[in-house]
């Protein structure tokens, strides 16, 4: 018989947290990583989850808590290791195209071409958008089961796509709230920012609004917030963590306590139009990232300055 977990009691955290935008107050740390340890272990009670999870929605995450929310999330992973020595880049996937061609695949399927092991995570599918995780199914790429299934996906195509549910299923149940209480909770920034891999790996990170730049900054030039590899942090396109292929924008590599600009934004037109595919379905989606891997069509110049960019972050030195 499985024993039921101890409950935790969180009132005192949530009278620090729940008090509005203006009265509420930020966690340590510590106390964001033991409050969201049981809240992945099923130890907080339903009431008081909505609490926290409302809370922090109104509020939002400070640094430190996300600092300490990760650290938890990082606890329940079950970790890739890459079949091989060499770069490695994961690359979260979490929104889909919902009105543009969601664009992902063809940034790992071009890191791949170049030798790095690209681990993509996230949501199989999601009402109203094309995920990824299904225009990599029409590229041949299946979603991986387990970490065995990942290290041999990138072994044969050098891209894997890990579901959520696989990676950590706390998180993932976190994730799914959304469908109970109609808004985002803070699984939905975490989901961003893991680190799957067992070794050090470079991590593309996005962000949708652009006060969350600055947390996340704040976040990641901490100490060793960043691993040795670092962070390429980019506003995302629809929430995706490929570069808009009409509007390039900055990216910044984070490491070692620094930032610095690897890709300079661009003013919207200013390289004219690019060709993308004729629709966001996935299947016309993955025949036109046939066509471009082929060199049967141009692919986007903001997305080749991403993986320069990226390229250049991994031949660095750790």
């Amino acid at each position: 018989m499985t024993a039921t977990p101890a409950p935790f009691p969180c009132a005192s955290l949530i009278r620090e947290i729940g008090r509005g935008a203006r009265g509420a107050r930020s966690l340590s740390r510590q106390d964001a990583h033991d409050l969201y340890q049981a809240v992945l272990a099923g130890r907080v009670s339903d009431v008081e989850l909505g609490a926290v999870l409302l809370s922090y929605r109104i509020k939002g995450e400070s640094a430190d808590e996300l600092a300490g929310m990760l650290q938890a999330v990082h606890e329940s992973l079950s970790p890739v290791g890459p079949p091989r020595g060499g770069p490695a880049v994961s690359i979260p996937s979490y929104n889909g195209a919902r009105r543009q061609p969601n664009l992902v695949p063809l940034l790992a399927l071009l890191l791949a071409r170049s030798g790095v092991q690209v681990l993509v995570h996230g949501v199989t599918a999601d009402p109203g958008r094309v995920t990824s995780a299904e225009i990599l199914a029409e590229l041949g790429i299946a979603a991986a089961d387990g970490a065995a299934a990942a290290e041999a996906s990138l072994a044969a195509h050098g891209v894997a796509f890990m579901p959520t549910a696989t990676l950590s299923p706390a998180l993932a149940r976190q994730l799914s709230l959304r469908a109970v209480l109609g808004v985002r909770n803070s699984a939905h920034t975490l989901a961003k920012l893991l680190q799957p891999f067992r070794r050090p790996a470079l991590r593309l990170v996005n962000y949708t609004h652009p006060p969350y730049r600055d947390t996340l900054a704040e976040l990641f030039l901490q100490p060793d917030a960043a691993g040795p590899a670092g962070v390429l942090l980019a506003r995302g396109t629809e929430g995706e963590a490929v570069a808009d292929a009409a509007v390039p924008r900055r990216i910044e590599w984070l490491r070692g306590g620094q930032a610095c600009v690897v890709v300079e934004a661009q003013p919207r037109g200013e390289r004219g139009d690019p060709a993308l595919p004729p629709s966001r379905e996935a299947a016309p989606t993955a025949e036109w990232i046939r066509e471009a891997l082929a060199g049967r069509a141009p692919v986007p110049q903001a997305i080749l300055d991403q993986v320069r960019a990226i390229r250049h972050a991994l031949e660095q030195p750790g």
